[in-house]
Parts: C-alpha cells; structure tokens; sequence
C-alpha cells in the first residue's frame, strides 16, 4: 500500500510538471498513457483498475490541491524565469546567432576529441584502440569486419538510447533514465551475440573462414559494440567530456603495453577497449547514483518491451541502416575479385581503406557545423513562437526557413575550407607520405576525393533528418536512408563489377546525393508547415 501511495505522488508530481494544472481527466489520462503507463500496469504499480480510474483519482488530487491556482508546468516555470520572454529586434537576432556559434560550433569539434586521439595514435605509435599499421591484410580484414560488425549491430539501440533515454531525462526522471539504458545496453548485447551466432552457424556451413579469424573477428565486434553502448547514454545526460577521458585513458594504457611488454596486438587492443567500457560505466553508475540520491520524480515504472518499440523503431531502424550505408561501399570493393586472386569473400583492400579513411574527415570536421545548426534551431523556435503574432504563422516558418539556408551556406563554406585541408595532408611534404612513409596512391587519392563528397552530402542529409528528428518526424529520414541504401548497393555493386573495384565508393556518393534530395524535399514541407509540427510536438 505504502508503494502505491508513493507512486501515485510521483506521478502527481510528474503529470504537474508535465501539464501544470489539467483542464480534465481526460487530459491525464493521455498524459498517463504519454508515459508509457497501461491498463494492466495500473493495478499492480498504482492499486487503480484502470487507466481512467487512475486519471480520476489524480485530476481531483491535483484541483483539490491548495496551491492549485499557482500550478505552472515546467515549460511555464522556465518562461517565466526566463530573460528571453523580451521582444527581440533584429540585432539581437544576431547577437544570439553569434553567441550560439561561439559556442556550438567549437563544441561540435571538441566533441570529436575521442577520434582525434585515435587519430594522432597512429601518426605518432602507429597504433590506436583497435588499429595498428603492422597487421598485414589478413588481420586487418579481421580487425576491421569486427569493428564494422559492432557498430552496426548496436547503431540502432544507440539511435534508441538517445531518443527514449532523454525523454525521461528532460523530466528529470532519472531512475526510469537510468532503467531505459541499462535495459537497452542488455538488449543491445543480446543483439550482438545473436548476429555472432549467425554469422558463425553460415560460416559452419560454408566455410568462408578459419575459426582463428572468426575469433579475432567476434571479440572486436562484441567489444566495440558495447563501448558504442556504453559510450551513448554520455551524450543523452549531456557528459560527453567523460567520452573523450575514457577514450584517452584506454589508449594510453593500451600504448604503454604495447610498447613495454611482451603481450599480443590484439590483447593490447581488447584490454584498452575493455577499459574504457568499465570506466564509461562506473561513471554512469556514480552520476546517476547521485542525481537520484538528491532528486527523483519516478513512478517506479518497470522499463515496458512493447512501448518502448511501439515508440522508437523508426529510430531504431534509422540507427541500424545508417551504419548499413556507410559501410557497404567498404564490403562491395573488398569482395570485388575480378583478378580471382583474394583468398577470402572479403578481404581488406589497402589503398581503398585509405582512401575513405580520409574522407570521412570531411564528415567529422562538419560535426561543428551540425552542432551549432541544431542548437539555433532549437533556441530560435523557441523564440520565434513568443515573438511572432498566431495571425502571420507565415511569417514563423519563413524566418526559420531563411535560417536552414544559412545553415546550409555555412555548410558549403566549411566543406571547401576542409577539402582544402584534405589536400594538403595529402600533397604537402609534411603531410600523409612525411608520417607514413609511402606515398599516397592514385587509386586512394580517387577514392578519396568521391568519397569525400558522399560524406559531404552524407552530412547534409543528416542534417536534414536532424531537423526532422527535433520535432518528432521521423518516417520520411528512415523512407530516405532505406532508398539510400539501396541505390548505394547497385550503383556500387554495378562500378565495381564491371569498371573497377575502387568505384565502388560511387554507390556512397549517390546513395548520399539521394538521401540528402530526399531529406530535403521532407524539410522543405516540414518548414512551409513548422508551426503545426512545433504545436504537435509539445
């Protein structure tokens, strides 16, 4: 009795913050099923028959309440605290503008600190977290296919953790925050077992690769894959600075056992990886810990299998093909044996690695540019709806229209400032042949400049879908990367059949132009009617 007092307090508490003062039971009840309660909940959580029995009982608890005439939900509290609720003129505007760019942008490539560590690993030792320049083709494939394997197995729980994990978050439940991540990291590691036991029972059958391989190949795959898990809820509690100490940590450590003793690459790499899983968790241990300790609004709900999917397969699938995409031109150029000369269906290709190892900065080094855009976005929706009249909703979604072009602008301006620095590392004296010691082949170099583009629009696209994602549209993206996907595969399927293998890369490039087409068509509808969208939404 006593646990079902206190979880109907709770969730007076969490209904008040949602909705401030309920105009009927009605309105709790769908606020109720919002948090993913049901009618078969009820009883056993909250000792009510039913979900409209619970309503009852919380709407007359709420009216009857002394402070009543002053409930305000959280969004009420926070404009009215807010210093924002001025009208703003035209250079206040810009001001904000810059203040966000000063902020974000900067912040959307510090966030990359983790790669750039990896990064200047292996110029300076040779040597990452799960890289190292003296595998030969054989381990590299391994390495490599596990890597892969890992990120696309656990890409679309991480795409969930983000999306269900932070609706939680936002209204500071952080008993069902932390429920919902250790509840998708399980389901996460149960996926990645499943795709390992598949892909081991195809290969008892046909023989594609000795157990040795599959070995290495497995334990890459089931270690990245729970460091991706582990590493995602640090950007949903906004802790991603813990990213980058985890990642450098495990690094160093995994360098210092490389370089002064006698243990295996591979047991190098699956002690530093394991180290930064164990650190990113007892870190989400200690803080949610702590936030609970000082504060917890919860109903002392269990994490609901069906809700959460009913809720998030969009996102989920979103996350899965995404990882689908970006990594097929890779395994279509790999399996290209026209000479008859690879020993394996798929076999790591040098040169082509290269070369898309240097495109995809082009996509990392616009993280700066997605960070800001999504944070202007956000705050100037915002904005716009205190400061512009319900009669002239034209007028919102044109303002907010303009700004996406502004975005994209910016966009441009930073792809060619960093296809100029591409070229440099490759061309100039202290560049790629200075650390390596080779020279940067034809081949890599056409890969590169193709690929580079792919990500470039790659980007924009998923800007597009950003977007879309902040208020609540996520059918068209999933629609646009299923078609990507596709056209991604028989255009890079086709090049590198019947022209050359390293035109596989193609497929990217046009997988991601039709992405970014489709996305952009979505976001040209989503802004003639933002208004409708942003009401929807909250």
């Amino acid at each position: 009795m006593n646990s079902h007092s206190q979880n109907i307090e709770n969730l007076i508490n969490t209904i008040r913050d949602k909705i401030g003062k309920p105009v009927s039971n009605r309105v709790v009840a769908a606020t109720i099923e919002s948090l993913g309660i049901r009618d078969k909940d009820t009883m056993p959580d909250f000792g009510a028959p039913s979900i409209r029995a619970l309503a009852d009982m919380v709407f007359n608890t709420i009216i009857t309440a002394p402070d009543y005439i002053s409930i305000k939900n959280k969004k009420e509290v926070e404009l009215e605290n807010s210093k924002e609720t001025k009208t703003f003129q035209a250079s206040d505007y810009l001001i904000i503008k810059a203040k966000i760019f000063a902020k974000y942008y900067p912040l959307g490539i510090l966030h990359l600190l983790p790669v750039f560590v990896q990064i200047l690993a292996i110029i300076f030792f040779g040597y990452s977290l799960w890289t190292y320049v003296g595998f030969n083709h054989m381990q590299s494939t391994a390495v490599v296919l596990g890597v892969i394997v890992g990120l696309i197995s656990t890409g679309g729980f991480v795409q969930v953790i983000g999306r269900q994990a932070s609706f939680y978050w936002n209204y500071e439940d952080y008993t069902m925050t932390r429920k919902t991540i250790d509840y998708l990291v399980v389901m996460g590691a149960k996926l990645i077992f499943l795709v390992l036991i598949f892909i081991f029972s195809a290969n008892f059958f046909f023989h594609v690769y000795p157990m040795k391989f599959l070995f290495v190949m497995f334990t890459y795959a089931f270690l990245v894959g729970m460091l991706l898990l582990m590493i995602a809820p640090l950007h949903t509690i906004k802790q991603r600075w813990f990213i980058s100490i985890a990642i450098f940590l495990a690094t160093a450590i995994a360098i210092l056992l490389k370089k002064y003793t006698d243990i295996s690459i591979y047991l190098t790499h699956w002690i530093g990886i394991t180290i930064a899983i164990i650190s990113s968790k007892a870190y989400l241990y200690y803080f949610f810990k702590n936030k609970i300790d000082k504060r917890q609004i919860d109903c002392n709900m269990e994490v609901k299998t069906t809700v959460m999917l009913y809720q998030n397969y969009h996102y989920f699938f979103y996350g899965f093909l995404i990882y689908i995409f970006i990594f097929t031109d890779r395994i279509l150029a790999w399996s290209a044996d026209t000479s008859g000369t690879i020993p394996y269906m798929v076999y790591f290709e040098k040169n082509y690695e290269l070369g898309m190892d240097m495109a995809i900065l082009v996509f990392l080094l616009l993280s700066g540019v997605l960070e800001y855009s999504l944070a202007a976005f956000s705050k100037f929706i915002d904005i716009g709806q205190k400061n512009t009249s319900y009669s002239f909703p034209e007028k919102y979604n044109g303002g907010l229209y303009k700004m996406y072009w502004q975005h994209i602008g910016i966009l441009f301006l930073s792809a060619l400032l960093i296809f100029v620095f591409i070229y440099f590392i490759i061309t100039s004296s202290w560049g790629y042949q200075a650390q390596f010691k080779e020279v940067f082949e034809e081949v890599s170099l056409r890969v590169c400049m193709i690929g580079g583009m792919g990500y470039f629009f790659l980007a924009w696209g998923m800007l597009n879908t950003l977007y879309l994602f902040t208020l609540g549209q996520p059918v068209k993206p999933l629609r646009a990367i299923i078609v990507a996907c596709l056209v991604n595969i028989a255009a890079g399927f086709f090049m590198s059949r019947f022209v050359s293998y390293e035109y596989s890369v193609v497929g990217l490039f046009l997988g991601a132009l039709v992405f970014m087409l489709l996305t952009l068509k979505a976001n040209m509808e989503f802004f003639k009617n933002l208004d409708y969208y942003y009401y929807a939404a909250y």
